[in-house]
């Protein structure tokens, strides 16, 4: 992509070129127009003192003499000597009421006729020369006055001002040009210190950004970095989180699993083999287990990205994720009843997220239900929240340990257990701005709560 610089020089000098263009095509149109009026003035002036020369009172015979010696003084004019080359351009004719030709110039075209038009015209002469003429009657004293000027005198001069004109302003937009440059150069210094910065860094360093001083273009796009650096942070810490945790537990599955391994291979009889065997499978489900919770974890961490919430009917969300489980439960020999009232439980959540909770609640509560023991799951509206409830016949927990149960890897009395099933409910609360508590049952068993807000 093309640079700031040059983008910014490319329309600064396009509308510097277009601007200049018609300041010209004005002062050429006004320059024109001004000239024009300066010299018709001129020829007007002159064909009035050659009237008031040619009205002087004398006699016949002097007037005879007088245009004698103009025509006579007339006829000397040369440039090459002391004249001015612009003199043959410029000429006057005189006649009486007769048409006798009595005064002429003698660069002054020839006329068959005189003419007989008054006022300013414009008229070719036979070498095709074009001249701009005025004519002025003089019916009192019978005279016919003709004053004309050559129009390359105008062009001529209109031309010279162009060129007087048209250097310094190309000169000026060169000088403007390489000024403009080195003050866009200068403005932009910052973002280029800005980028500098950036590539000194350290490709590991993720320290917040901190350039001052700052223009406040600039201060926007420092608070983004920062914001991304920080992300990059969090995200970097989750994917440590992940890694220490999963190898920390998972060094002792593996290291079991391993004995499992090895005490196959050295049993002797069949008993032993399939002993071996059940206990290596039973070890491998639970180090799936634990995968499936470690990956879980990760995806529900406060700091990751969560979906887009969904209006959901929790009735059937439940519902739909204990049709799952009864299988399951069943097969464990346990019994499962889901008590919900005939009232609407329309809120706006993430249903992935719900069935994730509830499926961890009903397997805490199998895992420490009795042979045939009942689970209870039940769905309540309640002080403006929705309150989805697991009952179960176990032991139930110490208080002392309440707070621990929600720790990442506390297991109390579950040898299959990973220590996060809990913690996994207690952050799909948070996210969801809900609450997850713990309740012993009077009779026995533990009560574990999820309020989901009503929205």
């Amino acid at each position: 992509m093309t640079s700031i610089r040059k983008r910014t020089m490319t329309l600064i000098l396009g509308l510097l070129l277009v601007g200049l263009l018609i300041m010209s095509f004005f002062n050429l149109h006004d320059s024109n127009h001004e000239i024009a009026e300066v010299y018709d003035a001129q020829l007007a002036q002159n064909a009035r003192l050659l009237q008031g020369v040619m009205r002087m009172p004398m006699a016949s015979k002097d007037h005879s003499a007088l245009y004698q010696a103009f025509n006579q003084a007339l006829s000397q004019a040369s440039p090459k000597l002391d004249g001015h080359p612009y003199e043959s351009k410029i000429a006057f004719q005189v006649w009486n009421h007769q048409g006798e030709l009595l005064v002429h110039t003698a660069s002054a075209p020839t006329f068959t006729l005189p003419p007989s038009q008054t006022g300013f015209s414009d008229v070719v002469d036979l070498k095709n020369h074009q001249w701009r003429t005025f004519i002025l009657d003089d019916v009192q004293y019978g005279l016919h006055i003709w004053v004309g000027e050559r129009n390359d005198v105008r062009t001529d001069l209109v031309d010279r001002i162009v060129q007087h004109t048209l250097w310094p302003n190309l000169l000026g937009s060169l000088i403007l040009v390489t000024v403009m440059w080195l003050a866009i150069g200068w403005g932009l210094k910052p973002l280029a210190d800005l980028a500098a910065t950036l590539r000194a860094r350290h490709s590991g360093s993720l320290e917040p950004l901190q350039i001052e001083p700052l223009p406040s273009e600039l201060e926007p796009m420092q608070a983004a970095l920062n914001r991304m650096l920080s992300q990059i942070q969090e995200v970097l810490g989750r994917e440590r989180r992940f890694i220490a945790d999963a190898a920390h537990e998972m060094r002792t599955p593996l290291a079991v699993l391993r004995v499992h391994a090895q005490n196959l291979l050295e049993a002797g009889t069949e008993a032993e083999k399939r002993e071996s065997l059940e206990y290596l499978i039973v070890g491998v489900d639970r180090t799936s287990r634990l995968v499936n919770q470690l990956l879980t974890m990760a995806r529900l961490e406060p700091q990751s990205i969560a979906p887009p919430l969904q209006t959901v009917d929790l009735t059937a969300t439940v519902r739909e994720g204990l049709v799952q489980l009864t299988p399951w439960l069943l097969s464990k020999g346990l019994e499962l009843t889901f008590d919900v009232s005939d009232v609407p439980y329309i809120t706006h959540t993430d249903p992935v997220a719900i069935n994730i909770a509830l499926n961890n609640l009903v397997t805490n509560a199998a895992n420490f239900s009795p042979e045939h023991g009942l689970i209870t799951v039940r769905l309540t509206k309640i002080n403006g929240h929705f309150q989805l409830t697991v009952e179960d016949q176990g032991p139930g927990i110490n208080e002392a340990e309440r707070e621990r149960l929600f720790e990442r890897f506390y297991s109390r009395g579950n040898d299959q257990g990973a220590g996060l099933g809990l913690t996994i409910v207690q952050t799909i609360a948070v996210r969801l701005k809900g609450r997850i508590h713990l309740d012993n049952l009077p009779d026995g068993g533990l009560c574990a709560t999820l309020e989901l807000p009503v929205n």
